[in-house]
């Protein structure tokens, strides 16, 4: 049986739909003082489907796009800071990129390496 969009989901029902450990999202909640799942008689989690939606930008985050946490949690303050903008849409390209510093004297090197990047897929591709 599956749970209606709105409904609220129990640590255990969210950890199964996500497939991520309950530990995980109880240290995520440490974490990430936005995500507050309510908390019923013998400190029971259901989480709310804003809940659901930070969980699962959260994961998408750390799991997919390689950010850290402290990173993660800058990406969803600038987002609460400025609900206008697009889900996905970093302020900027710093806020894009999952490093954890980025000095500017690292750029020429950072383009080196893209350039060099960028040549080796445009060879395989006319090899292919």
């Amino acid at each position: 049986m599956t749970k209606e969009q709105g409904a609220f989901r129990t640590i255990g029902e969210l950890s199964k739909e996500l497939s991520i450990k309950p530990h995980i999202l109880r240290y995520w909640e440490d974490q990430f003082a936005m995500l507050t799942p309510l908390k019923r008689a013998g400190a029971r989690r259901h989480y709310r489907p804003e809940d659901v939606e930070i969980v699962k930008t959260i994961n998408r985050l750390l799991n997919e796009e390689g950010y850290t946490i402290k990173g993660a949690r800058k990406f969803l303050a600038s987002r609460r800071k400025r609900p206008d903008m697009a889900e996905d849409a970093p302020q900027s390209v710093a806020d894009a990129l999952p490093l954890a510093e980025h000095k500017p004297e690292d750029n020429g090197r950072i383009m080196a390496e893209l350039k060099s990047i960028r040549d080796q897929l445009s060879h395989a591709l006319n090899e292919a």
